[in-house]
């Protein structure tokens, strides 16, 4: 990869949309007693979401969870010692809904330009999640006073996002439709940014025609010559 600077997918094991991790299969579970209820557990991570959006997460509590979710505290208890481990797991379970929620990808298939808007498109933290942009302010209002929170939010929320609009352009270059010397950190940067901007300067959704007007703006900047 011939990109500049540090790699806007991350440096922890999160650099392809593959790793993303699955909230309801992948935590440990309990030996004996009665089997978990998946239902039981995806409406505590829902409740989660959803407060987390509203409230935020220093004034999120278990007691609005619980409540919302209609389960009592021992049931979430059970599933999750604390506030902090239940809401990285909320983050890996958003995550995961919107990946599902995203038609294949095929670049191969694709012109160059297509690829890249598609892509694009898929950043829109709104794809799956309305609220995403509520969210996404609650986290970042966090950071100081939850900085491993925050860390958290990024390893589970923004770097997997990113990461296929990396490889998106990883692709297109080694198919030479981008220039080698192109910066595809940076180009992922500007992508991901352009939908927090709209959004900070109109108050709604992102437009339909919001992708094509950014690689309209950026291939011209990172095409190789005859593309």
């Amino acid at each position: 990869m011939s990109s500049k600077g540090r790699s806007v997918a991350g440096s922890h094991g999160q650099d392809t949309p593959e790793a993303v991790p699955n909230a309801l299969t992948q935590r440990p579970q309990r030996t004996g007693g009665r089997p978990r209820d998946p239902a039981i557990e995806e409406a505590i991570l829902r409740a989660t979401r959803k407060r987390l959006a509203t409230d935020g997460y220093s004034r999120m509590t278990i007691g609005d969870v619980v409540a919302d979710a209609g389960v009592t505290r021992p049931t979430l208890y059970r599933r999750w010692p604390n506030k902090y481990e239940l809401v990285v797991d909320a983050l890996a379970y958003g995550l995961q809904k919107q990946r599902d929620a995203y038609p294949p990808l095929d670049v191969d298939g694709m012109a160059p330009v297509e690829a890249f808007t598609k892509a694009v498109e898929r950043l829109d933290p709104r794809y799956h999640n309305e609220r995403a942009m509520a969210l996404h302010g609650n986290f970042m209002g966090d950071a100081e006073r939850e900085p491993a929170l925050f860390e958290q939010f990024r390893e589970q929320g923004v770097y997997p996002r990113c990461a296929e609009l990396l490889q998106t352009l990883q692709q297109l270059q080694q198919a030479g439709a981008v220039r080698a010397d192109a910066d595809l950190d940076a180009t992922v940067v500007l992508c991901f940014g352009s939908y927090f901007g709209d959004y900070l300067l109109t108050g709604r959704s992102a437009p339909p025609n919001h992708s094509d007007r950014v690689v309209a703006a950026l291939w011209p900047s990172i095409r190789a010559e005859g593309y």
